[in-house]
């Protein structure tokens, strides 16, 4: 049993739902146009080497809305002991099948049973924004438990003062889910009150694709 629980999201299972329809068009997407892929995006893929390099002898990784397992791949590659775990099942088969020599499973954010100072790492890349305004800082205290002192964490969102519901993705698919959205200093807050302490914030200004971003590295104090 866990010692910290954590609310269940209202949409959870639209959410999943919704991943699960979107689920082979996106990965054709990142087959195809590189989606996802942070070996062609420079920026993207020093901050994921800075995080590998500084965890790859503190313990284990995990990969919160690891999707496709494109990113875990990626650390594994590295020599890091990475798994990753998301909430559509059709997303966990496919990076079974694109990546069977790692290791993944079917959970929510919400949904893990994470011991405490058990983990090198945690993700939470372009996955967290999913998560409710009041559940979230609830996850962010779950990582900083199951946190081994030393231990990272990294993630990366969108940034902005609104929601948006999304009806359609990857492809004109029908979908459901709200992207919560937040400013670079409210996330930091956020993190910082889990029990973190800020290491490196890398802000991302808007392309053609996807509005701005923003990537935050934090740890658990020694």
């Amino acid at each position: 049993m866990r010692a910290h629980s954590v609310d269940r999201p209202a949409d959870l299972d639209k959410v999943r739902e919704s991943y699960d329809r979107v689920a082979d068009n996106y990965v054709h997407m990142v087959a195809t146009t590189g989606l996802g892929d942070i070996r062609l995006q420079p920026w993207l893929k020093a901050t994921m080497d800075a995080f590998a390099d500084t965890v790859s002898d503190v313990g284990p990784v995990l990969d919160v809305g690891c999707g496709p397992g494109t990113v875990t791949a990626y650390l594994v590659e590295r020599g890091l002991d990475a798994s990753g775990v998301d909430l559509s099942p059709r997303m966990i088969e496919n990076a079974r099948r694109l990546h069977p020599e790692c290791r993944f499973d079917v959970a929510s954010a919400t949904e893990l049973d994470l011991a405490e100072g058990s983990l090198g790492g945690v993700l939470g890349w372009w996955s967290l924004f999913n998560l409710p305004r009041d559940v979230l800082p609830q996850v962010l205290a779950m990582f900083a438990r199951a946190l081994k002192p030393g231990g990272h964490f990294i993630t990366a969102t969108h940034v902005g003062d609104e929601d948006a519901v999304r009806t359609e993705a990857y492809g004109g698919v029908s979908v459901r889910w709200t992207t919560h959205k937040w400013r670079p200093e409210e996330l930091v807050d956020l993190i910082e009150r889990a029990g973190l302490s800020l290491v490196a914030e890398l802000r991302l200004p808007a392309d053609e694709q996807v509005g701005p971003g923003v990537v935050v590295v934090a740890k658990r104090p020694a």
